[in-house]
Protein backbone atom coordinates (compact mmCIF):
# COMPACT_ATOMS: atom_id res chain seq x y z
CA UNK A 1 0.00 0.00 0.00
CA UNK A 2 1.57 3.33 -1.14
CA UNK A 3 1.24 6.03 1.69
CA UNK A 4 -0.22 8.32 -1.02
CA UNK A 5 -3.44 5.75 -1.29
CA UNK A 6 -3.65 5.98 2.10
CA UNK A 7 -3.73 9.82 2.81
CA UNK A 8 -6.57 10.11 -0.59
CA UNK A 9 -8.91 6.79 1.05
CA UNK A 10 -8.76 8.63 4.22
CA UNK A 11 -9.37 12.11 2.84
CA UNK A 12 -12.78 10.39 1.17
CA UNK A 13 -13.81 10.60 4.84
CA UNK A 14 -13.39 14.11 5.07
CA UNK A 15 -10.71 16.84 5.05
CA UNK A 16 -7.74 17.21 7.16
CA UNK A 17 -4.38 17.87 8.26
CA UNK A 18 -1.35 16.37 7.70
CA UNK A 19 -0.76 15.54 11.40
CA UNK A 20 -4.41 13.79 11.52
CA UNK A 21 -3.86 12.01 8.90
CA UNK A 22 -1.13 10.17 10.30
CA UNK A 23 -3.02 10.00 13.47
CA UNK A 24 -5.52 8.30 11.69
CA UNK A 25 -3.44 5.20 9.90
CA UNK A 26 -1.75 4.70 13.00
CA UNK A 27 -5.14 4.60 15.03
CA UNK A 28 -7.63 2.79 12.66
CA UNK A 29 -4.89 1.27 10.54
CA UNK A 30 -1.24 0.76 13.10
CA UNK A 31 -2.20 -2.89 12.25
CA UNK A 32 -1.52 -3.17 8.96
CA UNK A 33 0.16 -0.30 8.25
CA UNK A 34 2.87 2.22 9.55
CA UNK A 35 4.35 5.75 8.54
CA UNK A 36 5.88 8.51 9.72
CA UNK A 37 5.89 12.46 9.52
CA UNK A 38 8.81 12.41 7.67
CA UNK A 39 6.90 10.49 4.94
CA UNK A 40 3.25 12.35 5.12
CA UNK A 41 4.26 15.98 4.17
CA UNK A 42 6.19 14.48 0.92
CA UNK A 43 3.02 12.81 -0.23
CA UNK A 44 0.88 15.47 0.75
CA UNK A 45 3.12 18.07 -1.47
CA UNK A 46 3.31 15.24 -4.50
CA UNK A 47 -0.51 14.91 -4.11
CA UNK A 48 -0.72 18.63 -4.48
CA UNK A 49 1.55 19.24 -7.40
CA UNK A 50 -0.71 16.11 -9.24
CA UNK A 51 -3.83 17.95 -8.62
CA UNK A 52 -5.02 14.80 -6.62
CA UNK A 53 -5.37 16.86 -3.02
CA UNK A 54 -6.40 20.46 -2.56
CA UNK A 55 -5.03 22.98 0.42
CA UNK A 56 -6.23 25.82 2.08
CA UNK A 57 -4.95 27.46 5.03
CA UNK A 58 -6.42 27.90 8.05
CA UNK A 59 -5.77 31.27 9.72
CA UNK A 60 -5.22 30.77 13.68
CA UNK A 61 -6.14 33.59 14.87
CA UNK A 62 -5.05 34.25 18.18
CA UNK A 63 -3.32 30.97 17.83
CA UNK A 64 0.34 30.84 17.80
CA UNK A 65 2.14 29.46 15.05
CA UNK A 66 1.86 29.30 11.88
CA UNK A 67 -1.15 28.42 9.68
CA UNK A 68 -2.66 24.66 9.64
CA UNK A 69 -3.03 23.39 6.34
CA UNK A 70 -6.32 21.69 5.45
CA UNK A 71 -6.38 18.89 2.90
CA UNK A 72 -9.20 17.65 0.61
CA UNK A 73 -9.61 15.61 -2.08
CA UNK A 74 -10.51 16.64 -5.60
CA UNK A 75 -12.15 15.07 -8.37
CA UNK A 76 -8.88 14.00 -10.27
CA UNK A 77 -7.86 12.56 -6.90
CA UNK A 78 -11.12 10.72 -6.66
CA UNK A 79 -10.21 9.08 -10.20
CA UNK A 80 -6.71 8.11 -9.42
CA UNK A 81 -8.04 6.43 -6.17
CA UNK A 82 -10.68 4.56 -8.41
CA UNK A 83 -8.53 3.09 -10.29
CA UNK A 84 -6.08 2.04 -7.32
CA UNK A 85 -8.59 0.49 -5.42
CA UNK A 86 -9.81 -1.47 -8.57
CA UNK A 87 -6.31 -3.05 -9.12
CA UNK A 88 -5.63 -6.48 -7.80
CA UNK A 89 -3.19 -6.18 -4.32
CA UNK A 90 0.31 -7.36 -4.09
CA UNK A 91 -0.61 -10.90 -3.30
CA UNK A 92 2.36 -11.48 -0.10
CA UNK A 93 0.98 -10.86 3.46
CA UNK A 94 4.04 -8.42 4.97
CA UNK A 95 4.42 -8.53 8.38
CA UNK A 96 6.76 -5.69 9.96
CA UNK A 97 7.94 -5.54 13.16
CA UNK A 98 11.37 -4.69 14.31
CA UNK A 99 10.35 -6.49 17.74
CA UNK A 100 10.19 -10.03 16.14
CA UNK A 101 13.18 -9.20 13.60
CA UNK A 102 14.75 -9.18 17.16
CA UNK A 103 12.95 -12.02 18.51
CA UNK A 104 14.67 -14.24 15.66
CA UNK A 105 18.31 -13.38 16.54
CA UNK A 106 17.43 -13.77 20.74
CA UNK A 107 19.45 -17.05 20.72
CA UNK A 108 22.47 -15.33 20.73
CA UNK A 109 21.92 -12.97 23.52
CA UNK A 110 21.26 -12.80 27.01
CA UNK A 111 18.39 -15.21 27.59
CA UNK A 112 16.83 -13.13 30.81
CA UNK A 113 17.20 -9.48 28.80
CA UNK A 114 14.98 -11.81 25.97
CA UNK A 115 12.40 -12.33 28.38
CA UNK A 116 12.53 -9.23 29.44
CA UNK A 117 11.78 -7.83 26.48
CA UNK A 118 9.08 -10.34 26.00
CA UNK A 119 7.02 -9.80 28.88
CA UNK A 120 7.73 -5.49 27.64
CA UNK A 121 6.40 -6.78 24.36
CA UNK A 122 3.58 -8.15 26.47
CA UNK A 123 2.78 -5.37 28.45
CA UNK A 124 2.87 -3.17 25.36
CA UNK A 125 0.21 -5.66 23.13
CA UNK A 126 -2.02 -5.89 26.24
CA UNK A 127 -2.43 -1.81 25.72
CA UNK A 128 -2.84 -1.58 22.58
CA UNK A 129 -5.55 -4.35 22.63
CA UNK A 130 -7.27 -2.35 25.69
CA UNK A 131 -7.22 0.78 23.50
CA UNK A 132 -8.14 -1.00 19.86
CA UNK A 133 -10.89 -2.70 22.04
CA UNK A 134 -12.37 0.73 23.42
CA UNK A 135 -12.22 2.35 19.42
CA UNK A 136 -14.05 -0.48 18.29
CA UNK A 137 -16.93 0.36 20.51
CA UNK A 138 -16.93 4.06 18.41
CA UNK A 139 -16.14 2.10 14.95
CA UNK A 140 -18.74 -0.80 15.05
CA UNK A 141 -21.57 1.47 13.58
CA UNK A 142 -18.85 3.01 11.11
CA UNK A 143 -19.11 1.74 7.41
CA UNK A 144 -18.36 -2.16 7.51
CA UNK A 145 -15.01 -2.33 5.82
CA UNK A 146 -13.91 0.01 8.67
CA UNK A 147 -15.49 -2.14 11.10
CA UNK A 148 -13.99 -5.30 9.73
CA UNK A 149 -10.54 -3.92 9.54
CA UNK A 150 -10.84 -2.89 13.48
CA UNK A 151 -12.10 -6.34 14.13
CA UNK A 152 -8.89 -7.84 12.43
CA UNK A 153 -6.55 -5.04 14.44
CA UNK A 154 -8.34 -6.79 17.23
CA UNK A 155 -8.08 -10.57 16.41
CA UNK A 156 -4.46 -10.26 14.76
CA UNK A 157 -3.55 -8.38 18.68
CA UNK A 158 -5.23 -11.27 20.69
CA UNK A 159 -3.19 -13.64 18.39
CA UNK A 160 0.16 -11.98 18.85
CA UNK A 161 -0.81 -11.87 22.45
CA UNK A 162 -1.22 -15.70 22.63
CA UNK A 163 1.90 -16.51 20.58
CA UNK A 164 3.86 -14.39 22.81
CA UNK A 165 2.94 -16.18 26.44
CA UNK A 166 3.39 -19.12 24.51
CA UNK A 167 6.65 -18.41 23.37
CA UNK A 168 8.08 -16.97 26.74
CA UNK A 169 6.93 -20.13 28.56
CA UNK A 170 8.86 -22.46 26.36
CA UNK A 171 11.81 -19.81 26.33
CA UNK A 172 11.80 -20.34 29.84
CA UNK A 173 11.43 -23.68 30.17
CA UNK A 174 14.29 -24.03 27.30
CA UNK A 175 16.54 -21.95 30.18
CA UNK A 176 15.63 -23.99 32.91
CA UNK A 177 16.35 -26.94 31.21
CA UNK A 178 19.19 -25.82 29.82
CA UNK A 179 20.62 -24.87 33.30
CA UNK A 180 19.43 -27.84 35.07
CA UNK A 181 21.99 -29.94 31.82
CA UNK A 182 25.06 -27.76 32.98
CA UNK A 183 24.02 -28.68 36.65
CA UNK A 184 23.71 -32.26 35.82
CA UNK A 185 27.26 -31.83 34.06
Amino acid sequence: MAIRHAILGLLHYRPMHGYKIKAQIEQNFGHVWSINYGQIYPNLKSLLDEGLISMTEENRVGMRGPSRKLYSITDKGRKAFSRWIMEPPDKNMTLRDPFLMKFVFFGFGDRRRAVEMIDDQIRLYTEQLTSRKEKFKKLKNLEIHVRLISEMGIELNEAFLAWLKRAREEIVRDAVNASNEVDHE
